[in-house]
């Protein structure tokens, strides 16, 4: 299963050095200093640390959600985490206001 989000998740898999390298300079122009979304921090981690709890986030780096990804994931949980994320590429033909939660 794989969906579009707006930039602003924490997402590992596929994002390998090369690929990193090549998303930070597409985006790295819309950094900014703060947390630009109103439900971060997460009290808690969650159990395979998927959740972003307030100590994680001051290691983030953050953008203004002007740009979307594609991101592959096997399910929702209950929790609205997607758990072994897999970062698929940037979409420029996207608009990030009419990004949605596909169900």
């Amino acid at each position: 299963m794989g969906q579009e989000f707006v930039i602003g998740g924490y997402v590992r898999a596929g994002f390998v050095p090369r690929i990193r390298c090549e998303v930070f300079e597409e985006i790295r122009y819309l950094r900014i200093a703060k947390c630009p979304f109103v439900n971060l921090p997460e009290t808690e981690p969650g159990r395979w640390g998927q959740g972003l709890a307030a100590e994680k986030m001051r290691e983030c780096i953050w953008v203004k959600p002007e740009t979307v990804a594609r991101i592959d994931f096997l399910e929702w949980t209950g929790a609205d985490h997607l758990p072994d994320a897999r970062f698929v590429a940037l979409r420029d033909d996207k608009d990030p206001q009419k990004i949605v939660k596909e169900s």
